[in-house]
């Protein structure tokens, strides 16, 4: 089992997920917050999801406050503003620290894995991390990249 695979992490709803239940799929994760100039991506996320779900594509979403406060609310209050505005199917997670001493164990091991331009640390909402269907890093994106200009990574990570 990968090191990704091998993390675990907490459905927005409270229950324990191992990532190793997407073993075998590429993942695209995603911190997300639901009051950002970037929350209409969530829309493309979803498009992207649907669009090759039946092939091995995951999108993880795990929303965070720690960017100019553009996730406040609640797991139920994260949960309606997925859903309701943006229709949102794919897995999505406890809100969680991306970076400092709190970060969640998968940024951890994202940024070091893949850093950033400017190092490890994530620089706003909505960085996007590829991860291989073996949970090998592919690439990171930084939140300005929409998920339609990503699609074509997608698909090659897919085998397509």
């Amino acid at each position: 089992m990968s090191e990704f695979h091998s993390l675990h992490a907490r459905s927005l709803r409270g229950q324990d997920v191992p990532l190793s239940r997407f073993a075998g799929q590429v993942a695209l994760v995603v911190n997300t917050a639901s009051k950002c100039g970037f929350t209409p991506q969530y829309a493309g996320l979803e498009a992207l999801y649907r669009k090759y779900a039946d092939q091995g594509f995951v999108v993880l979403g795990f929303p965070c406050n720690q960017f100019g406060n553009q996730e406040p609310g609640d797991a139920a209050t994260i949960e309606g503003s997925c859903l309701v505005n943006y229709g949102v199917s794919f897995p999505m997670f406890e809100k969680v620290d991306v970076n400092g001493p709190q970060a969640h164990p998968v940024f951890r091991w994202l940024t070091t894995r893949l850093p950033g331009l400017f190092g490890q640390g994530i620089r706003w909402n909505f960085t996007k991390f590829l991860i291989g269907r073996d949970g090998r890093p592919l690439r990171r994106f930084a939140p300005m990249t929409k998920p339609e200009g990503i699609e074509a990574h997608v698909r090659a990570a897919l085998g397509q």
